[in-house]
């Protein structure tokens, strides 16, 4: 009789190249890293963005922020790294209504509307990379 965990296995680390992986983890890293400084030195900036349906704008950027710097340094520590990536996915979802806000008003903001548009794919991509680079995939084997 097979035991269930003889039939996980667990990418060593990740599976794919580790090396990739590191260099996604760390573009991970340096992005929110880079953003959370921001939401605290250029607060006014950034709570520009913040849709005006959402309370508080200037607590929303910094707890945002906080969430940015503490996902940030999560990722460095390898037993959280998984949480942190699960963590910094569910908040680059959460921030959405912020870019889709400024692409609905694109008059009130001075970048190219180009930029506006490509911000949503581009948080795609984020979005896959966090994924990719921080969470383990998990295949099973087959049972024998």
């Amino acid at each position: 009789m097979t035991h269930p965990e003889e039939n996980e296995i667990i990418s060593a680390p990740y599976g794919g190249s580790e090396r990739a992986k590191r260099i996604g983890v760390g573009i991970v890293f340096l992005w929110f890293l880079i953003g959370g400084v921001a939401h605290f030195t250029a607060t006014h900036l950034e709570m520009s963005i913040v849709p005006p349906y959402i309370p508080w704008p200037r607590a929303a950027v910094w707890v945002s922020g906080v969430f940015d710097l503490l996902g940030a340094a999560g990722l460095l520590y390898q037993p959280t790294r998984r949480a942190a990536g699960v963590g910094l996915f569910i908040l680059t979802i959460a921030v959405t209504p912020a870019h889709i806000y400024m692409l609905q008003r694109p008059e009130l903001f001075a970048v190219p509307y180009w930029a506006l548009v490509l911000r949503l794919p581009l948080q795609a991509a984020l979005l896959a990379l966090i994924a990719w680079s921080t969470i383990p995939r998990v295949s099973r084997a087959p049972m024998a």
